[in-house]
């Protein structure tokens, strides 16, 4: 479908791409991937056209079409978002017109033998097939299914667009791209302005759409979820393996090794040849092959090796001063902005030393509880009551942007360092990759990355025991994900994190408050749990709307009985999942009473004290205690879907 043949992209004496070759096929799933300044962004833009190569060619397909979607964009402020999504439709939308046209001329009309009238009747039915063939009928509903899958309400149709903050228009200009439905979509960071339940959507939407998908991504998870093939540019050169992303790590890691063996033989070859020429250079006799090894050397391909950027964020944060076993308790906390209702009903107590996950869809009032929690905003209702001795750390998802452009690094830290700190500061840059003439660089020039990490470095100068932070991984790669949550998860204190990165949540916060249709809800467990949850509450739902359906309305459609089918088979699976979970549970908790009971009757007869056998019994006790939780949690949630 497309095909890339040598194409290399020069500046000046350096090159981004040196010969690089391969081709994108119908139906491909293809991550791009490599460092920063690799040149991941520069191939969709040669790719799309945009930018033309020093030397060779990009081939496609004359039925090809391309719908890039780069990280910035603009959108038009002119209209209202359903008209504007509709001018995905531009062609549909002609045609339409033409048939209007054509209509009206053929009713005008009596000439009904004419060559004239059968011309028009001929280009009516040319219309109307393109018109069926471009999607025209189910225009509007594809239009609305889309909107909504990207998180947007019925309510937002009629708004015009210049009311959608950034990120909403980024939505409207991917909902555009998604509903012209081009042979290949190039996407560069997709998911940096949506939520979980839209990543997801557009997970599902990518993996079963028709065409080519090629995409740049930080998302681990929607790596995985969408690509089945994966494309790593590396020291202007393409490896390309034919496995997502997790599998990709595994066999480079591989081929690194390979190489760095390759590499390291080759480096003792060539100094033990250099060592021979130098040795007998001045020799008569030898001068034959003095100048063979020279030519040997010359002729030698020098194998090269990707150096790995071993430098990574060294970030610990500072021992949490202790506070009290209730952090914060949140009672009947609602807040409106004027007419505009956010969120109301929020109860919750959060205790010492809880990871704590903030979700739902962008508008739902994630941001705004965060900030009422820090105090930068008053709730319309209910109180929030802090600790004793709760000492905050915020982390603002507009953080680096609140920073002064115009002093450097340094300064930034060192205007807000007290004490001993101060000291420490470039140790502390260091540790935030600012190393050498960095420091001295002004706020300004900084990437949003660089921004993301003085940000945080300047909220690690003293020491908070509740850290709350709002879409901290925004600008961050991979592996400085990985750090920054490793550093989180050993934190002693106490975390609330506003995010959407599910494998970032994964495995570190232990329970969930989601934010949606005005309320907020608790899920205890991990952030794949709670998908697992809204997944069986999402299809109980249906499942009772389609029952109200019919009993009002006599639906005979046949994909209403085969989804009905479909949910039934879900909900069994689930039953026989939880079954079994409780099954396991309670087997668990008599053994653990077993052994319980063993120490009891020790320890009555007992003469004297064994401390290892007091720290084994109360080590069984806590055990039994988060059984029996899981046991609750885990029958509640069997309950919930038996009755439905």
């Amino acid at each position: 479908m497309i095909s890339i043949d040598n194409v290399t992209v020069s500046f000046g004496g350096w090159t981004l791409f040196d010969q690089i070759s391969f081709l994108v096929n119908p139906k491909d799933r293809i991550g791009l991937v490599g460092k920063n300044g690799a040149g991941k962004t520069t191939l969709l833009r040669i790719i799309t056209g945009e930018q033309q190569p020093t030397s060779g060619v990009v081939t496609r397909n004359s039925d090809c079409t391309i719908g890039y979607l780069p990280q910035q964009m603009k959108v038009a402020d002119t209209t209202t978002l359903i008209d504007e999504t509709a001018k995905a439709f531009a062609e549909v939308l002609e045609i339409e017109a033409e048939i209007e046209r054509i209509t009206m001329a053929l009713a005008e009309r009596e000439d009904y033998d004419s060559p004239e009238y059968e011309q028009l009747m001929h280009r009516l039915d040319e219309c109307n097939n393109r018109y069926h063939i471009l999607g025209g009928d189910s225009r509007d509903a594809d239009i609305e299914k889309t909107l909504l899958g990207l998180g947007f309400r019925r309510e937002d149709f009629d708004r015009p667009t210049s009311q959608f903050s950034g990120g909403w228009r980024m939505r409207i200009e991917l909902a555009k791209l998604l509903l012209r439905r081009p042979s290949i979509f190039l996407l560069d960071e997709p998911t940096n302005h949506l939520d979980i339940e839209s990543i997801q959507w557009l997970e599902e939407y990518l993996r079963n759409y028709n065409g080519a998908v090629l995409l740049i991504s930080h998302d681990r998870a929607f790596l995985d979820n969408v690509t089945n093939r994966t494309i790593e540019i590396s020291l202007g050169k393409i490896y390309d393996y034919k496995v997502p992303y997790s599998k990709y790590v595994v066999l480079r890691r591989e081929r690194r090794e390979q190489q760095m063996a390759a590499y390291e033989n080759q480096q003792r070859m060539i100094e033990k040849t250099e060592e021979f020429i130098e040795r007998f250079r001045y020799k008569p006799t030898k001068s034959n092959q003095v100048q063979s090894r020279i030519k040997q050397l010359e002729r030698l391909e020098r194998i090269e090796v990707d150096e790995e950027d071993l430098s990574t964020l060294n970030i610990k944060f500072p021992p949490a001063p202790r506070s009290g076993q209730i952090v914060a308790e949140v009672k009947e906390v609602g807040k409106s902005f004027g007419s505009k209702h956010v969120f109301s009903g929020a109860n919750l107590v959060i205790e010492r030393g809880e990871k704590i996950a903030l979700v739902g869809r962008n508008g739902e009032g994630k941001t705004t509880f965060a900030r009422m929690l820090v105090s930068e905003l008053q709730a319309s209702e209910g109180s929030i009551r802090l600790g004793a001795n709760v000492n905050v750390g915020y982390y603002a998802q507009n953080q680096e942007d609140l920073m002064d452009g115009e002093i450097t690094v340094f300064d930034t830290l060192d205007r807000v360092a007290v004490g001993d700190i101060r000291t420490r500061l470039r140790d502390i840059l260091g540790a935030f990759l600012f190393r050498g003439e960095d420091i001295e660089k002004k706020v300004k020039v900084l990437s949003g990355g660089e921004r993301a990490r003085l940000a945080m470095a300047r909220m690690m100068l003293e020491p908070h025991n509740l850290i709350v932070m709002d879409e901290p991984t925004n600008h961050m790669d991979m592996r400085s994900k990985d750090i920054l949550k490793e550093a989180l998860m050993r934190f002693d204190g106490t975390v609330v994190v506003v995010s959407h990165d599910r494998e970032f949540l994964d495995g570190m916060v232990d329970k969930i408050y989601e934010f949606r249709d005005g309320g907020v809800k608790e899920y205890l467990g991990g952030i794949y749990y709670f998908l697992e949850k809204r997944k069986v509450e999402s299809l109980a739902e249906i499942e009772r709307k389609a029952t109200t359906t019919t009993a009002t309305k006599d639906s005979t459609a046949p994909s209403s009985g085969k989804l009905s089918y479909e949910q039934k088979k879900e909900q069994e699976k689930q039953i026989r999942k939880l079954r079994k979970a409780v099954e396991a549970i309670e087997t668990e908790l008599a053994e653990i009473e077993g052994q319980i009971a063993e120490y009891d009757a020790r320890f009555a007869s007992a003469t004297e004290y064994n401390e290892a056998d007091y720290r084994a019994y109360n080590e069984l006790k806590t055990r039994y205690d988060h059984q029996m939780h899981e046991w609750e949690k885990t029958s509640y949630e069997l309950e919930l879907i038996e009755e439905n």
